[in-house]
């Protein structure tokens, strides 16, 4: 069952990414992508999985965000994995589509723009710091 609800949770954002990097200026892109849609689902989605973990106690024993070891316990639960899980789906795409605006209005061509993305999609962060060093190295500066 966890299995497969994992599997769900990708369902709106792979395509999404898809998206992004290989139709950017696609109207279906700007609607789905650029908009607050996906977000809002996956916003849902981890919302869903918090009430199962905190208010119908599918957790493991001790999980909670206050300390190391709660942060471990929490992870360490099917719900807590994949609540966490939705949290970085929502954010790397979220971030993803803020990159490729950005670098689009920035003058990046969208060939460059493209590692970049691939980058945030499987690190999320360091992605985003390439294109702040991209944006530095380029003299646009780091406001956003």
């Amino acid at each position: 069952m966890m299995a497969n609800l994992y599997l769900v949770i990708h369902l709106p954002v792979l395509p999404a990414w898809l998206m992004l990097i290989l139709l950017p200026e696609a109207k279906a892109t700007r609607r789905l992508v650029h908009s607050g849609l996906i977000p809002l689902l996956m916003g849902a989605v981890y919302a869903v999985f918090l009430t199962a973990g905190v208010v119908f106690g599918q957790a493991a024993e001790g999980a909670g965000m206050g300390s190391l070891a709660g942060i471990m316990a929490l992870m360490s639960h099917p719900v807590g994995a994949l609540t966490g899980w939705a949290h970085f789906l929502v954010f790397d795409l979220f971030v993803g589509a803020w990159i490729a605006r950005d670098a689009r209005a920035q003058g990046f061509g969208h060939a460059g723009t493209v590692p970049v993305l691939l980058l945030t999609l499987v690190f999320g962060p360091l992605g985003l710091a390439a294109h702040v060093l991209r944006r530095l190295i380029a003299g646009k500066g780091m406001a956003f």
